[in-house]
């Protein structure tokens, strides 16, 4: 499990957000002060059944007396989030990680523009709540199935002040046509800092779409695998630290095989996305297949993400 820090956190109030999206209050049972976070930071439920998963933080930074997360009850997901909807009530303990950060907020940026689909608004509420705060130049395109599907709606219309920066775009208002992110993309000013948080195609078009500009002006965040694992085996994995070799099999990831050698490893998503499993590679070719890694650090083969990625060369040596 990940070491990052646990506590117990009290289910304050459960709130009804969307068709298949609720809302959680998180607050300490003795009323202390909760760890800060800053705008596109998250935390990782530690889960009854032995799942983790991790969630955005939707509420304002400047609030260090609760954390609020939103889940959609995804039928086609692992089960956690309906694990959340189904057992989780106001008054229960959940174990909750420390807040924190692989989709900072650039808070300086001329101009933000924010592109949300479905429950993908969760990080980007948090920093449309930021850039209001700092009265940054910023512009939210929220796309989803329908108005219904639609979360947090009225908080935006606040936030926005009446002002046009929230442009809301759903699926049963189109006739068929598609969501053009490449169009939005297109008419970004070039000094401006993109961002998107959504389904794995719509992060693949705005990647695609943002190909031509300045790398560190274009922030994405993956909540699933846009990739299958690796899990061919036939390599093995030494450990420096430890000293021992570990053989990884024929339908087991990296992380698999350690957890069953018994040799304790940071991990929570499983699906190369959170970035809590990434271990130092000293020696060996990683076959990456995270979602957290950048390119350049994927070629520079410094770490990999053991949860998902295989081997290219016969053995990997870990900093374990």
């Amino acid at each position: 499990m990940t070491t990052h820090g646990v506590s117990p956190l009290r289910i304050k109030r459960i709130g009804y957000e969307a068709e298949t999206i609720n809302s959680y209050e998180l607050t300490s049972p003795a009323g202390d002060q909760l760890a800060p976070f800053t705008a596109g930071a998250h935390v990782d439920l530690h889960l009854s059944n032995g799942m983790i998963r991790s969630y955005s933080l939707v509420n304002d930074q400047r609030e260090r007396h609760r954390y609020v997360i939103a889940v959609n009850k995804d039928g086609a997901g692992r089960g956690g989030s309906s694990f959340v909807h189904d057992n989780f009530k106001a008054g229960d303990l959940v174990s909750v990680s420390q807040p924190r950060n692989n989709f900072a907020l650039c808070e300086d940026a001329e101009e933000t523009i924010l592109i949300a689909g479905g429950i993908g608004i969760t990080p980007l509420l948090s920093m449309v709540r930021r850039l209001a705060a700092l009265g940054r130049s910023w512009q939210l395109c929220y796309a989803a199935s329908s108005r219904a599907a639609a979360a947090f709606l009225d908080e935006l219309a606040t936030v926005a002040a009446g002002a046009t920066r929230v442009h809301l775009d759903f699926d049963d208002a189109r006739s068929g046509r598609l969501f053009d992110l490449a169009a939005i993309v297109a008419s970004a000013p070039a000094h401006a800092h993109l961002y998107c948080c959504g389904p794995v195609p719509m992060l693949g078009a705005f990647e695609a779409a943002t190909a031509d500009r300045p790398a560190d002006h274009v922030h994405v965040e993956y909540f699933g695998a846009a990739e299958a694992p690796v899990t061919e085996g036939g390599f093995e994995v030494r450990l420096a630290r430890s000293n021992r070799t570990i053989s990884v099999e024929a339908g087991k990831t990296i992380l698999d095989a350690l957890l069953d050698a018994g040799i304790s490893a940071n991990h929570s998503c499983a699906e190369g996305v959170c970035g809590t499993c990434e271990t130092r590679l000293l020696d060996g070719i990683a076959d990456h297949r995270d979602q957290f890694l950048s390119k350049e650090e994927q070629a520079a083969n410094n770490t990999i993400m053991i949860c998902c990625s295989g081997a290219r060369s016969r053995t990997l040596v870990l900093d374990l």
